[in-house]
């Protein structure tokens, strides 16, 4: 619409003429563009982008669509159609037109809570019984794609949330087939156009259900989200190919998206010279010219490009069939195939990056740099890469530097130099658990103690003390006509889902009995939502699993950084949801004091020593050869 409509010199003069048009940024400002995105939803049965809110002088809604075309065309009404309509009833109707956007925002204010059920859901009942998560699981594999993976039909997202509640659940009681399902996804969303395998990376959505054709705009939250998954895959099933996709997605962050001040952009536009995906499509005369006659030959057999093409006469890049498949048609070593098609896809990268880049938006948005934190901490730890960790921190400093005002509040946005915008309860709730996430790896209290202070400060201005859960906006926030919680995962989690994740979890390692009371509220109030909407919320069901498991603990007393780092491999080898992860560093650390579950806990006769706990009583400790026995087990099993 913004180049068939608002770029329309007739369009224009007419909005100019009879309305005061608003562009919202919707990354900036979420809280607006939740709100109005329900206004869509009642208005019109579904949500969606481009979106077109009509409002009355008191912002409230009265008629809302997503895409319409600029003239009259296949059944649809034509935007300047549309505007003129609007005007005459402004006009002629306005009693009639501010009647219906009152019956309209009074829906939006009993939405607010998530469902019109949850209003009047028990905050004195129980947590959601844990059987509910088992069976949005099973709901997961009805719906799941045999063939291709994904749930559902064309078009396709990834789900990062759905696929991470599956593996844990696999992992956690031994399920199968709940393993399987996400394999099943994530290989092939790794075979597909979907992922750039020449770059890195993933885009936001494939147009059909076999993950060949992207939308090619990439996002930093979906790279996050899924390096993270790949990584939770590579713990659970033990395949290299994850871990591999896992690296290839961080390395195109760390490469591409960074800002000069430390964090992340928010993401890479899809079109170049006016053209979508042309950055990222190729024929065989181009990779010829790069790889030479032979090699180009086997390039182009391998990753499905020809003269025909398979996207507008042009190859979008994938895998028709597996590498060990491959290798054995073409009777090589799989290891040996896979090394000379790296080397000859990074040849491409560098001939690829002499083309017109995509546009990007170099915002760098708190909630969004997180998540990356978050995820480069855990591939950090797992897959034993320090310099992960090195891009972690320096984009945790930059959170606490440049986006945290003098009272240590948070702000959101941060773009040229200058950040802006108080911040809402997904960038507290995502900082928490990457801050969390920073301790876990490398064991340095600081981040624990920044993320109680952001936790603190997170209650105080977001909790409903009433009903409980939190709202996405500050107590001190713009008033809007609704004060939303937000309780369903959209391509991001949700914000009381990762709220209540981060209380948990500092509950455990900081014995703070608050924090986990606040999360049980979360839990209560959020229960019509997961029990009538349970596909929508995988995120909020997750801690649900750890509200009724989450109480196991494990610190590791070393003496010293380097120790920390050569063990740190065999400790994150297996995956474990129910666990929180401390460090002691040290004969006289300086983490007690913060993190409780240490102060008991020393490397005895200065030897590593592992402590595992459940709510703070730990076993004996364990060291030397019984803790190399039992981090070898661990591993196997």
């Amino acid at each position: 619409m913004e180049h068939e409509s608002f770029e329309d010199a007739s369009i224009a003069a007419l909005l100019n003429e009879k309305f005061v048009s608003i562009k919202v940024d919707r990354e900036e400002r979420p809280d607006i563009d939740q709100v109005y995105m329900n206004a869509v939803q009642v208005m019109t049965g579904r949500g969606g982008w481009p979106m077109s809110v009509f409002l009355d002088h008191q912002r409230q809604p009265f008629f809302a669509g997503t895409y319409w075309p600029p003239k009259q065309k296949f059944g649809m009404p034509g935007f300047s159609q549309i505007l003129e309509s609007l005007s005459e009833a402004w006009v002629n109707r306005r009693d009639e037109v501010l009647s219906h956007s009152g019956q309209i925002t009074a829906a939006l204010q009993q939405l607010a809570d998530g469902t019109e059920e949850n209003s009047d859901s028990d905050t004195t009942g129980e947590t959601p019984e844990d059987d509910l998560v088992l069976t949005a699981c099973e709901r997961l594999l009805e719906v799941l794609d045999p063939q291709w993976g994904g749930f559902g039909s064309a078009p396709k997202f990834p789900h990062a949330t759905d696929l991470s509640l599956l593996l844990r659940m696999g992992q956690t009681t031994d399920n199968e087939a709940m393993v399987a399902a996400a394999e099943l996804t994530l290989d092939r969303m790794a075979a597909g156009g979907i992922r750039d395998h020449i770059g890195g990376g993933f885009s936001r959505y494939s147009v059909d259900g076999q993950w060949l054709v992207p939308h090619f705009e990439k996002m930093l939250y979906d790279n996050a989200l899924l390096a993270e998954v790949y990584v939770r895959a590579f713990q659970v099933t033990g395949h290299k190919r994850h871990a591999e996709v896992a690296r290839e997605t961080l390395d195109y962050v760390c490469r591409e998206l960074i800002d000069s001040a430390g964090g992340f952009h928010c993401s890479e536009d899809a079109d170049s010279e006016g053209v979508e995906g042309k950055y990222y499509v190729w024929n065989p005369e181009e990779v010829e010219q790069v790889l030479g006659t032979e090699s180009a030959r086997d390039f182009c057999t391998v990753y499905d490009i020809s003269e025909k093409g398979n996207f507008e006469g042009k190859s979008i890049p994938n895998l028709p069939q597996s590498l060990s498949d491959w290798a054995e048609e073409l009777s090589v070593d799989e290891g040996e195939l896979s090394a000379v098609l790296a080397g000859q896809r990074e040849q491409l990268r560098t001939a690829r990056d002499n083309r017109v880049h995509p546009g990007r938006d170099d915002k760098v948005v708190t909630s969004w740099n997180a998540l990356m934190i978050k995820s480069l901490s855990v591939a950090g730890a797992v897959l034993d890469q320090p310099a992960y960790l090195t891009v972690a921190e320096t984009a945790a400093e930059f959170l606490l530097n440049q986006m945290t005002r003098d009272d240590g509040r948070l702000l959101h946005a941060f773009r040229g130099g200058k950040a802006h915008l108080d911040a809402f309860v997904d960038d507290y709730a995502y900082t928490i658990e990457a801050f969390v996430g920073l301790f876990e790896a490398t064991g340095r209290a600081r981040w624990i103690g920044r993320a109680i202070k952001l936790a603190d400060c997170m209650i105080a201005h977001f909790e409903d003390r009433e009903s409980g859960g939190f709202f996405y906006t500050a107590d001190d926030a713009e008033s809007l006509i609704a004060r939303n919680k937000d309780w369903h995962d959209g391509s991001l989690v949700s914000g009381n889902a990762s709220a209540a994740n981060g209380l948990l979890k500092l509950s455990q390692l900081c014995e703070r009995d608050d924090f986990r009371d606040i999360a049980h509220r979360t839990l209560i109030a959020g229960a019509a939502v997961m029990r009538t909407q349970a596909g929508a919320c995988a995120a909020l069901l997750t801690v649900v699993d750890d509200y009724h498991h989450g109480n196991q603990q494990l610190v590791l007393a070393v003496s010293g950084n380097e120790e920390l780092m050569r063990i740190r491999p065999s400790l994150f080898a297996a995956y474990r949801p129910h666990a929180a992860i401390s460090w002691v560093i040290g004969q006289t650390p300086d983490s007690g004091p913060v993190v409780a579950l240490n102060r008991a806990c020393t490397a005895v006769g200065g030897e590593p020593t592992l402590y595992r706990c459940e709510n703070f009583s730990c076993e004996q400790p364990l060291r030397s050869d019984e803790l190399e026995n039992w981090l070898a087990d661990d591993q196997s099993s």
